[in-house]
């Protein structure tokens, strides 16, 4: 069974990978179930086996994957080698182990459903878009860091005086920049003086610009992936 997204499989390859995709799916669904409340001990017991079964074949797809590469290295410190050891690790940290920092990293299994991007085109598709501009994504990411703490600083002198206790610091104006660059606005703390009202205006207007690039820079990656693959 060859595993690079493109090549031909023989039928048992191709039954094996639809196998797999159902494993991720079932146990991202069990993964969701586990967490309802007030189930019973059989319950209980029955998403604990789920989890080795799942886990069992997560493992051996690992290990026939680095038996199965040429450079094992390469391999295990490429993208999708780390997601299939993501997707098991938490299990086997977690035995015999019942410490709540464990416990919390089994929620590192939801990285099992980038496992997907390995059998579908389309994730394939927007994964490689993803790549084809990550330097740009990058430099966005710096600049919006960079942005953010311009808007703390400007709000914190605007606001401090008229609201002490919500822009105590340049630091606890942080939030108050992040939701409204995003324009997400909680409305628990907002400007009340002239001037922080005129520049939260401008911030506004430049966080509608701030969601809509990285989506832009993705969209037209893909676009352009998608006629290459054509």
């Amino acid at each position: 069974m060859k595993t690079q997204q493109g090549n031909n499989l023989s039928p048992f390859g191709n039954q094996m990978e639809n196998i797999l995709q159902i494993v991720i799916v079932y146990s991202i669904i069990t993964l969701t179930l586990e967490t309802l409340p007030d189930l019973t001990l059989g319950q209980r017991h029955f998403f604990e086996i789920s989890e080795i079964v799942c886990v069992s074949i997560f493992s051996v797809e690992y290990l026939f994957r680095l038996f199965k590469s040429n450079n094992k290295l390469k391999f295990v410190f490429s993208f999708m080698g780390v997601i299939d050891l993501i997707s098991i690790l938490p299990f086997y940290l977690n035995l015999g182990s019942g410490s709540r920092a464990l416990r919390i990293i089994r929620l590192f299994r939801i990285f099992r459903l980038l496992k997907l991007a390995r059998y579908n085109k389309a994730i394939s598709r927007f994964q490689q878009a993803f790549t084809s501009v990550k330097e740009e994504l990058v430099l966005f990411f710096l600049a919006s860091f960079f942005l953010i703490y311009l808007v703390s600083v400007g709000i914190y002198y605007f606001e401090n005086e008229a609201q002490p206790q919500a822009f105590q610091s340049i630091v606890h104006s942080f939030w108050w920049s992040v939701v409204t660059l995003t324009t997400v606005g909680y409305g628990d703390v907002y400007p009340i003086t002239i001037g922080g009202k005129i520049f939260t205006f401008f911030v506004l207007m430049i966080g509608v610009g701030i969601i809509t690039i990285p989506a832009g820079l993705i969209a037209t990656a893909m676009m352009k992936t998608r006629n290459e693959d054509k």
